[in-house]
């Protein structure tokens, strides 16, 4: 991956590298979710530096995982904040990572029943009776 020089790359320029829109840029910027402040041109325009590229990608990552945007926001004030906190950091990503270890529970006894399933039809077709599988009755 390419680095940002010091001048900072534009929005459309960081929506590619990060993979999220310009819109969402400018989002997560209005919400509270970036702990920088963004750099602008004297017209204006924003411009990304290394480090908010690098952040972006941690609250695209923890959107990928169902984290709430307020938790998102809380970590960013948390991190802004600087040292001191840490252990409220610690708790907030500890609290959000037995949330996707219990999703993760539930996606695998879900998957399971649909490898069931598949084999269950697999097995019927190759015995030349899928026919007889259950179907709903009136």
């Amino acid at each position: 991956m390419l680095e940002v020089n010091e001048r900072g790359i534009s929005i459309a320029e960081a929506a590619e590298r990060t993979g999220v829109s310009v819109h969402t840029l400018r989002y997560y910027e209005r919400a509270g979710l970036v702990v920088t402040t963004v750099d602008r041109t004297a017209g204006g325009r924003r411009r990304y530096r290394q480090i908010d590229l690098d952040w972006i990608k941690i609250c695209t990552k923890f959107r990928a995982t169902g984290m709430p945007i307020r938790t998102i926001r809380r970590y960013a004030e948390l991190v802004t904040a600087g040292r001191g906190n840490e252990k409220d950091r610690l708790e907030l990503l500890e609290t959000h990572r037995a949330e996707i270890l219990t999703q993760l529970a539930d996606l695998t006894e879900s998957l399971e029943l649909i490898d069931h399933k598949i084999d269950v039809y697999r097995g019927r077709m190759q015995a030349g009776d899928a026919d007889q599988l259950w179907a709903p009755r009136e």
